[in-house]
């Protein structure tokens, strides 16, 4: 979605057409040479960063096999959409922006903002897919590792689009306020009938976000039910070993200890005193046998000591590690939420709002920073799915030839 939905890039937003906004019945005032300058190279640096970063992901899942597994056709699909906002949908908002008009004709206007419309509810809904997967897996993740097949997920991916495509085109079919043509300046705006205006922001909008905040609420939750679980696993672990240490002997005191008691029940009487010459060479035997016994009871004894040392060490270190992932894991959600959140909730609130609210004209540059900062979430995704996943950064690397 776009400013043109709520009066047109670069106009106050109105109830209709002959809406209370002064300005937003004419157009054709483009920006001034710095500003159109300024606005050219940050929402063109924005614009190749969304199709940069989103080409990488797809082509990353692609291409490097341990990103090849079902779950990652959620995010495929997600930078698919968000490539669509790029490719489709920026574009023609900057030369929009820059001309201060609408010089492509009705036909293209209606399929622009019905692209807009699809392709931002597509990316805001393969979020909420994402957030299911993720809710699932978390859960339930024995059986729900058998349920997620690739037919399962591919349906799911579907459905998001067609939901989308229900979203977008009712306008096609009536549902709006469009003029027969497009005058030089009549703004290219979508349909500000609140009818409308509620079915799509429901939609797209107040409905995942209800749901995503419902289902990340119950991860986050899990979550720390699980880090408080291994946490106090870990603190038990480290108790056990800690008793278990001050349990056992010491290696030295356990081999004086055999020795001695070997020494006890030596068979010393099998020697021959009357025998001097044998005397020696029997006790020397004796001895012997006693030392080799011993040798082993201590080497025995000390592998024992560390092997069980080893494994608490490392029951230990693979709890930290999981601890330790689960954070992230934790902080990642607080970042998913709330980046969109500040990315979409201004647009929708504004997109609510202004067609029951006739004397509410929003400026200009308020319109475009609002709605650009809803596109920003496209140039974000990959960055918040992706980046922080070392495979995914494995293979932008190797995408890029990067060491």
């Amino acid at each position: 979605m776009n400013a043109s939905e709520d009066g047109g890039p670069g106009r106050p937003l109105g109830n209709d057409y002959e809406g209370t906004c002064p300005e937003e019945t004419e157009s054709g005032v483009p920006l001034p040479p710095w500003e159109a300058a300024a606005a050219s190279v940050t929402l063109g640096f924005l614009v190749l960063a969304t199709v940069l970063g989103n080409a990488l992901v797809i082509l990353s899942v692609f291409t490097y096999r341990p990103l090849r597994i079902v779950q990652n056709f959620f995010i495929v699909s997600l930078a698919v959409a968000d490539l669509a906002v790029a490719l489709l949908v920026m574009p023609f908002n900057v030369a929009y922006l820059l001309l201060g008009k609408w010089i492509f004709g009705i036909h293209l206007c209606k399929l622009w903002l019905t692209c807009d419309v699809l392709c931002c509810t597509a990316s805001i809904l393969n979020l909420c897919a994402i957030a299911l997967d993720r809710y699932w897996a978390i859960t339930d993740p024995i059986n729900y590792a058998q349920k997620r097949t690739l037919k399962r997920v591919l349906g799911t991916i579907a459905f998001v689009w067609i939901f989308s495509g229900a979203i977008s085109s009712p306008p096609l079919a009536g549902w709006n306020d469009w003029p027969e043509e497009l005058d030089p300046g009549t703004p290219c705006q979508l349909t500000r009938r609140q009818g409308y205006v509620i079915y799509s922001s429901l939609g797209s909008f107040f409905l995942p976000l209800l749901l995503m905040s419902l289902v990340y609420l119950e991860i986050f939750l899990a979550t720390r039910k699980r880090l408080r679980e291994r946490a106090r696993q870990s603190r038990l672990g480290a108790v056990a070993s800690t008793r278990h240490r001050g349990t056992d002997d010491d290696p030295e005191e356990s081999v004086s200890s055999e020795t001695n008691h070997n020494e006890r029940s030596t068979p010393r009487s099998h020697a021959k005193p009357s025998l001097i010459e044998d005397g020696p060479t029997t006790m020397t035997v004796t001895l012997g046998g006693a030392i080799t016994g011993t040798s082993h009871l201590a080497t025995s004894t000390t592998t024992a000591i560390a092997t069980s040392t080893t494994v608490y060490q490392f029951i230990e270190e693979r709890q930290r590690i999981s601890l330790s992932k689960e954070r992230r894991a934790a902080r990642t959600l607080g970042v998913i939420m709330g980046v969109f959140v500040v990315c979409w909730l201004p647009f929708f609130l504004m997109y609510v709002i202004v067609p029951f609210c006739p004397g509410c004209c929003p400026t200009e540059r308020m319109v475009y920073f609002i709605t650009w900062l809803g596109y920003i979430n496209s140039a974000l995704n990959p960055l918040i799915y992706t980046i922080f996943n070392l495979d995914y950064r494995r293979a932008f690397r190797r995408l890029l030839h990067i060491r």
